[in-house]
């Protein structure tokens, strides 16, 4: 059965990103419907996949890490509006068996992502 997680790393401190929020959005068209929210653990990996089951299906999907929280969290301080308030991903879920893995690092002024295993 296919599944997709992610998980975000903490590339300025070297850890993972605790505590984040993130929202998993289906993509049609201009319209977005939300799916789930989720935050990340200690490891910067959500506890459960974010998408799996009879929702788990082909198509435009979008996560939103809510990123700027984390950081002043950490005490970084950041102008208004911060640079990277949200980061936003939008990709293609091709096949309905396979595990998709979208990771996040981040840093306050870049972010990186690619399809993990």
């Amino acid at each position: 059965m296919g599944r997709l997680t992610t998980h975000v790393l903490d590339t300025a401190k070297g850890l993972p990103g605790t505590d984040i929020k993130v929202e998993l959005y289906k993509v049609d068209g201009e319209q977005t419907t939300l799916l789930n929210t989720v935050y990340t653990n200690h490891d910067g990996r959500t506890d459960a996949p974010i998408l799996e089951g009879a929702d788990y299906v082909s198509g435009k999907y979008q996560l939103v890490f809510h990123t700027s929280p984390y950081f002043k969290k950490q005490g970084i301080e950041l102008l208004e509006p911060a640079f990277l308030d949200d980061v936003v991903i939008r990709f293609g879920i091709a096949e309905g068996e396979e595990h998709y893995h979208v990771p996040l690092l981040i840093s306050p002024y870049s972010y990186s992502t690619y399809r993990g295993s």
